[in-house]
């Protein structure tokens, strides 16, 4: 080349660099064909493009023009828009232009904290199998927050999504949130109005994860400080790569000193005649010197098939078990499951079942804790076309023996392991999955969130009330709506990895589930913004995730009624007057209730001693005696698992518990 064309060359490439720096302009991936926008208030619409450039919105016949800042961002707030749709939107600079198509207007919640708003319908499809196999309401459209965190800052944007604004369909449903899924279609049945359900949860995480830095800063520095150890790339990447090196090795040590690998255990034809039979609820196969075993343990049962049901489709539920599993049929694998909180369902295909002599075989992997069966939970062989239900009919149920064969697997040491599990760090879940949310138009948030608190409930309702300010702030909206929902009843003991007896519990007790429960009540009591949702009596003493979720969406959805809508709704029964006449207490509530003894009531004098009380239910009054001369303090179903409180409205609803200075 020459030295001319070397020189149009250049001169060409100068002029064509411009357009090699000029950005394509994007949207927030919560802006996408099909989404839910809020009914009448204004309507942001944000995105980047190239500094200074225009960025104009047509929507329903009207077009709205802004410029993106020197840093890219532009934002337009739309103007407040009555209910309807379906509408299209396009959003179009010189670079880019973007069609919306299908989008509705209506209510768009915010339903956020840990498992329980986590816990899908799959999950609780067997509660309601002809409601979830009917699902199909294009009114109502889903959003999954895909989940990710960030030590460092705050994010502008949340990661893509396969749950993206999906109408309710029983596929699309599927694998999302059970609250959710039900309070849309709710909230859609009693208002008429498209709804959209945005789900930002994630299991296990305590409320300082979805807290801002700030927020925390003044009053919890520490919690703070903390998460900056975690700021190395660098050394979170090591120490991940140890942890599943760990971890890997760990199971590779497992399977090569494991005799029912060697011996195949799991096989129909393994002659286990010399095997111990043990008890299924008794844990003394589960131990060795007194403590839990730490490798494999495995377990068969026997089973008798007919030739009426010999070869068809089955499920196999083996309730819950703790803590990791692998079963099997006649040999072959049918399921899996990692850890001890999901239900093992696991389906037996045509053909596997032979007429005669089956076994089923467990391989219990513990890496901590007691391996054991958790009581009240279903243990049977179900067919028939109604086998995914939660009562299939009798003459397709076999239930399994809770007798077991029982041999010794491989003892192992404890996994060696670091704790990296980011999404339980202060601030790391806000900045990168409710920061990049706002300011997208709410009607309201769900907050179900406090088991991972249940260990140190005492500056909950302060977290609590942080989180609220912290997101309104963020939303610059000072009245957003907040229902809290209220932990459920469950036996907190379950979670040590040890079965515990499952006594109830009469005598009063400290209770860290029900001080978190008072910490909920208080804030939402003190907060106008706020409705308390009151669970006590849905959950499971065995199980963390109870499956009554539509229950609970229509207690969310009654909060809603009331605390959005003004609705004159009843709630659960809440204290509005003490009165102390001798050592009588006299407890007026906010509606009648219904009449009777009332259990679950104590009471306490200046000692803070409490005991049990006698206490009657007649009108909207509540009458507790005992023998303390003086009582100062009352509370109800003060428990982790209040089975006997009884306490209700004339509505049905449960009361509130509570503790209460007279």
């Amino acid at each position: 080349m020459d030295m001319r064309h070397r020189i149009l060359f250049w001169m060409l490439a100068l002029c064509l660099f411009p357009l090699t720096l000029q950005a394509q302009m994007t949207l927030p991936q919560l802006f996408q064909s099909g989404m839910v926008l809020q009914r009448g208030k204004p309507i942001p619409v944000w995105g980047k493009a190239n500094a200074g450039e225009q960025v104009t919105i047509t929507f329903r016949k009207k077009q709205y023009v802004t410029t993106a800042d020197a840093d890219g961002h532009w934002r337009i707030n739309l103007p407040e828009q009555k209910a309807g749709g379906p509408y299209t939107m396009k959003i179009e600079s010189a670079s880019t232009q973007i069609e919306l198509t299908d989008l509705l207007i209506g209510d768009v919640w915010l339903c956020s904290g840990q498992s329980n708003i986590d816990v899908t319908i799959e999950r609780v499809y067997p509660q309601y199998t002809d409601e979830i196999d009917g699902f199909n309401n294009s009114q109502v459209r889903l959003f999954r927050v895909q989940n990710e965190t960030n030590t460092h800052c705050t994010q502008d944007d949340i990661r893509p999504t396969s749950i993206n604004w999906k109408p309710v369909t029983k596929q699309n449903a599927w694998s999302f949130s059970a609250v959710g899924t039900f309070l849309g279609l709710r909230m859609q049945r009693e208002t008429g109005v498209p709804q959209g359900i945005i789900v930002n949860s994630w299991g296990g995480t305590p409320i300082e994860a979805w807290i801002s830095a700030d927020s925390l800063q003044q009053d919890y520095p520490l919690l703070v400080e903390r998460t900056k150890l975690y700021q190395s790339d660098d050394y979170v990447k090591a120490q991940q790569q140890a942890n599943q090196l760990a971890d890997q090795r760990w199971n590779e040590l497992l399977d090569a000193n494991d005799p029912g690998i060697q011996q195949h255990f799991a096989e129909l034809s393994y002659d286990d005649s010399a095997w111990q039979t043990v008890e299924q609820f008794s844990t003394d196969w589960a131990k060795k010197n007194g403590r839990g075993i730490v490798g494999s343990i495995w377990l068969r049962q026997h089973i008798t098939i007919d030739k009426a049901h010999a070869g068809k489709p089955a499920r196999l539920l083996l309730g819950t078990l703790f803590d990791a599993d692998r079963t099997f049929l006649n040999g072959k694998e049918i399921g899996r499951t990692y850890y001890q909180y999901p239900p093992r369902r696991y389906d037996i295909p045509e053909g596997m079942l032979r007429e005669g002599d089956n076994v089923i075989t467990i391989r219990f992997i513990n890496k901590y804790g007691i391996a054991h069966f958790i009581p009240e939970k279903p243990y049977l062989l179900a067919f028939g076309d109604d086998r995914m239900s939660q009562n299939p009919m009798p003459q397709d149920v076999l239930p399994l023996s809770t007798q077991w064969l029982h041999h010794a697997g491989a003892d192992m040491p404890p996994c060696p392991s670091g704790d990296v599990s980011l999404q339980n760090l202060p601030t790391t879940l806000y900045n990168a999955v409710v920061h990049p949310l706002a300011p997208y138009a709410l009607a309201g948030v769900v907050w179900y969130q406090g088991e991972s608190n249940t260990g140190n409930p005492a500056p909950y309702g302060d977290y609590l009330q942080k989180l609220m300010g912290n997101w309104r702030t963020l939303w610059n909206e000072p009245q957003l709506p907040f229902v809290i929902v209220q932990l459920a009843n469950h036996d907190g003991r379950q979670q040590t990895g040890s079965p515990t007896p499952l006594t109830p519990q009469t005598e009063p007790t400290n209770s860290g589930w029900a001080a978190l429960r008072e910490q909920q009540h208080r804030v939402a009591g003190s907060d106008p913004n706020a409705a308390l949702a009151c669970l006590i009596d849905l959950g499971e003493t065995v199980d963390i995730h109870p499956l009554r979720k539509k229950e609970a969406a229509e207690r969310i959805g009654r909060c809603l009624d009331q605390l959005v809508f003004h609705k004159k709704v009843l709630l659960s029964p809440e204290v509005v007057k003490a009165e102390v006449k001798g050592s009588t207490v006299v407890l007026t509530f906010d509606q009648p209730l219904l009449s009777g003894e009332i259990l679950c009531v104590e009471l306490a004098g200046k000692d803070y001693r409490f005991q049990n009380a006698k206490a009657t239910a007649e009108g909207t009054k509540l009458t507790i005696s005992s023998d303390i001369p003086v009582p100062l303090h009352v509370r109800y179903a003060w428990k982790d698992n209040p089975l006997r409180a009884n306490l209700r409205g004339i509505n049905g609803l449960p009361a509130v518990p509570f503790e209460r200075k007279l």
